[in-house]
């Protein structure tokens, strides 16, 4: 075997790889055509506008059944009567800016105050929720329901009442909360409090029942996102469309992203204990979290670019002259994984790793323990850079006096080129009998680079989808080390480094080998140019201490 060969091989593996996943992004699923699409929307099941309804009360706090699954509109279907629409009124923490509508207590739009929109626009933030026409839905709803014969209830339809057009966040106060008001004619009061803490996107929703009725009272907490997803523009320069969109769940066992294009995910039902539900979008999350000892039953509705996800609780029963509570906890924000496990242990899972997770979720929490050091997530790649090939130097080191005495061996293997010229079969016993004599393995220099593939995939996707890192700078011309090097010098930089590595390895044997080889860092830093220019520091890095490395052991077998 030749080590050279393997080792470009391995390198244009990476290429078709890395090119391959982006035209299966870009192209790999044909549009469905006008037709198509009306044919789905007819056929797909109509859905009730109605608040959700509990199947029946047993009097006592039960699970709800599965027949009892929640419905509501998705955004566009008709509803059997418009309400009014309701009043808004703002809400504002020191890293939120929220609206909630009294019709319902509907979350209606949520700005994210210390994440700019596009870098060094602080004016704009991200807005994650929002209600901004048919294309651009993305709300949170939440309620108490009963069955069909319970009478009125405080759904995500019901006129709720605040005293205040607005509340603030006080400086020295940790929460905030906001209280809103439901009384029903039989006597029922019930207050709807949005608890929001300071530096936390964790909102905690919490309802105070006084039934001041002669009958029980029983209602069911639900809580439901509404989302309008228009299909992301697929393209290798927008990293973006790179990331999961969609709905997604953790069903007490198993991570779960439910594709919506896809038959099998458009019509979900199940009952789950210890689970969340959340609406993902690059780098920001919706989450709906239930109590982790109650069974809840999730639904999902979706039809066209439109879903519906909504967890229902059990139902409870609060007796004549008594008070009852019912408790959700949401989030709303980036997907900062230190405040997501937390609240769920398993909530992480929404910065989405991909097939890589096992390597990818170890690597984060180096990086993010190191950036404590350096508070720079450039320097930071850098170092931890080094600490991996710290970890791999006695595979690498072994790798290395391989590469260089092969390198030493040149002209003997050039001399057995010329003896057996015509004899491909001779040759290679030759070379095989050189290489078992001076006890060298041609493969060892391409175990380094097996080892590093996955590592460098794992890097990728940490770049990609933490949050962390979004807009990070790192020095000069690099603002933001989630997106490409605006300048390319990275990406140039890369391809001088790995020319040099080139150059102090081995020559390979085969002509047309070594010319391949030769350009191969041009072709790399092409493809890496439209890269996470984090990523592309990563590859330059290792790529210099693979230099060094090998120049040190080229030195000490040529003193030797």
């Amino acid at each position: 075997m030749n080590n050279p060969r393997l080792f470009l091989w391995v390198a244009l593996a990476l290429i078709l790889f890395l090119n391959y996943e982006t035209w299966m992004k870009d192209y790999g699923t044909t549009p469905a055509s006008a037709a198509e699409v009306a044919a789905a929307a007819k056929a797909a099941p109509d859905l009730d506008a109605a608040p959700p309804q509990v199947a029946g009360d047993s009097g006592s706090a039960s699970p709800v059944p599965a027949a009892a699954a929640p419905t509501a509109a998705l955004a566009g279907a008709s509803t059997p009567e418009a309400e009014p629409a309701g009043r808004n009124i703002t809400v504002r923490t020191d890293v939120l800016d929220l609206t909630i509508n009294l019709r319902g207590g509907e979350l209606n739009r949520a700005d994210i105050l210390q994440y700019p929109k596009v870098k060094n626009e602080p004016g704009v933030p991200v807005r994650i929720l929002r209600n901004e026409g048919p294309d651009s839905l993305y709300v949170m709803q939440s309620g108490l329901a009963g069955d069909a014969a319970s009478g009125a209830r405080p759904t995500h339809r019901a006129l709720y009442e605040s005293n205040f057009e607005s509340f603030v966040m006080l400086q020295e106060a940790d929460t905030l909360k906001v209280p809103l008001t439901w009384t029903s004619a039989d006597g029922v009061t019930v207050t709807k409090t949005f608890v929001f803490h300071r530096g936390s996107y964790k909102v905690d929703l919490e309802y105070s029942v006084q039934n001041a009725g002669t009958a029980p009272w029983a209602a069911a907490s639900y809580v439901q996102i509404k989302h309008d997803m228009p299909p992301v523009e697929r393209s290798y320069f927008n990293v973006d469309s790179y990331s999961f969109t969609g709905p997604a769940l953790w069903d007490g066992t198993k991570y779960r992203k439910l594709k919506i294009e896809k038959t099998d995910d458009q019509n979900v039902a199940l009952d789950v204990t210890k689970g969340w539900f959340a609406a993902l979008e690059h780098h920001f999350v919706g989450a709906m979290i239930p109590a982790a000892d109650v069974a809840y039953h999730y639904t999902l509705k979706a039809r066209g670019h439109e879903y519906l996800a909504t967890v229902m609780g059990p139902t409870q029963t609060v007796q004549p002259g008594a008070a009852g509570t019912f408790k959700e906890t949401l989030f709303v924000g980036p997907k900062l994984q230190a405040q997501l496990e937390p609240i769920h242990p398993e909530l992480s899972r929404v910065a989405d790793y991909g097939m890589l997770t096992m390597i990818s979720r170890p690597l984060f929490y180096v990086l993010k323990n190191v950036h404590q050091l350096f508070g720079n997530w450039g320097w930071t790649i850098v170092f931890t850079t080094l600490l991996l090939k710290l970890l791999f130097y006695p595979l690498s080191e072994a790798s290395g006096k391989s590469m260089a005495k092969m390198r030493t061996l040149g002209p003997r293997i050039k001399n057995l080129q010329e003896t057996y010229a015509d004899d491909r079969e001779k040759l290679g016993r030759a070379m095989m009998d050189l290489y078992k004599r001076e006890k060298i393995n041609p493969a060892a220099g391409c175990l380094p680079m097996l080892i590093q593939l996955p590592v460098f995939l794992a890097f990728y996707w940490v770049l990609l989808e933490s949050v962390e890192m979004r807009q990070a700078p790192f020095i000069g011309w690099i603002n933001d080390l989630s997106s490409r090097d605006p300048f390319f010098i990275l990406p140039a930089l890369m391809a001088i480094a790995m020319f040099v590595q080139y150059k102090i390895n081995p020559k390979p044997a085969d002509e047309m080998q070594a010319k391949v080889m030769m350009i191969l860092p041009l072709v790399m830093s092409v493809t890496f140019a439209f890269f996470p220019s984090g990523l592309v520091l990563y590859w330059v890095t290792n790529t210099v201490l693979g230099i060094l490395q090998q120049w040190n052991i080229n030195r000490r077998l040529g003193a030797a």
